[in-house]
């Protein structure tokens, strides 16, 4: 059986406006993962009414409830954002806000509802800071339940104070086009392995 993708593209951008650097990079990775037999939705989040809050669920209007019932439905999710202010975007922050809830949603082995899925991430911006903002994601994916497999992130930044945009670019550098190989083999693998040998109950 194949495995699904969702990728959540947390650029302030909505789908129409001016083109989103962040979907280029997600669009990279489906693409890799592509060779690999996956299939990946990419959503624009900021096209989505996400209510504030922490659970699954803030009532009418909300659209997250249908956005976490497809991350539950994939097997992988792709994060990601631009780097706003050496921060993930509002829109990333309130995503993962939502998916606090797993903390506290079990399955019928009493495990997170997200276990069993791969997380990776993707980050682009004008400035340094592409660590650091893997590194809030890496952590707050995994403690809502996410596996990541190693070297899960793929990233570009440009210069401090210039112009020039991911999407801009008129080819892909080499450094990125490697690590977004190595970034989708490895979740794949990762999340093969995770779907033939589930994590253990916690009965």
């Amino acid at each position: 059986m194949s495995l699904k993708a969702i990728a959540f593209n947390a650029t302030l951008k909505s789908t129409g406006n001016t083109p989103s650097s962040t979907d280029r990079m997600l669009s990279l990775i489906a693409a890799e993962m592509a060779k690999e037999g996956v299939l990946t939705e990419t959503i624009r989040l900021a096209d989505h009414d996400i209510k504030p809050g922490v659970s699954s669920d803030e009532g009418p209007g909300d659209a997250w409830p249908q956005l976490r019932q497809k991350l539950l439905d994939a097997d992988i999710l792709i994060f990601g954002t631009p780097i706003w202010l050496g921060q993930p975007s509002s829109i990333a922050k309130r995503a993962l806000e939502r998916m606090d809830a797993f903390l506290s949603e079990l399955d019928d082995q009493d495990r997170m509802v997200s276990y069993g899925r791969v997380a990776a991430v993707a980050v682009v911006g004008n400035e340094d800071g592409a660590h650091h903002v893997s590194a809030q994601l890496y952590q707050a994916l995994n403690d809502v339940g996410f596996t990541l497999a190693p070297n899960a992130i793929a990233y570009w930044v440009g210069q401090a104070m210039e112009s020039t945009n991911f999407v801009d670019l008129p080819e892909v550098p080499d450094a990125v086009s490697s690590t977004v190989k190595m970034l989708a083999r490895n979740t794949v693998h990762l999340a093969r392995l995770l779907r033939d040998n589930p994590l253990p109950s916690l009965k």
